[in-house]
């Protein structure tokens, strides 16, 4: 299992203690610090099962000012998260050929049943 964490994020180190109080060792990926590949990234919207752009944090004052109400293609959003990881949902758990958004914890501990 691994998850996509940030550290500065309650949720996802909410998430992260959930997971190790059930026992599960999983690979931290700290995205903020080693960005993700594009290929990378685009495999795990894939995996989610998602548009890349469900996986924006649309309130995020960067993507306000610098990305609200422009016509992006999902490429030009992918890299958009790529570039300011901020941008992301986050945390991301992923196990095997599946991920979630693990928000709220309640899916998570379903997913990792």
């Amino acid at each position: 299992m691994k998850i996509l964490h940030n550290a500065r994020c309650s949720t996802s180190r909410n998430v992260l203690s959930t997971l190790e109080e059930n026992g599960i060792e999983a690979e931290v990926v700290k995205y903020a610090d080693e960005k993700l590949s594009f290929d990378e990234l685009k495999s795990i919207i894939d995996l989610i099962g998602i548009e890349p752009i469900e996986l924006v944090r649309k309130k995020e004052t960067i993507w306000k000012e610098q990305f609200a109400g422009k016509e992006l293609s999902q490429d030009e959003v992918i890299q958009a998260m790529i570039d300011i990881p901020q941008l992301m949902e986050r945390p991301i758990i992923i196990k095997g050929n599946q991920a979630i958004i693990g928000r709220p914890i309640e899916r998570v501990v379903e997913f990792i049943r």
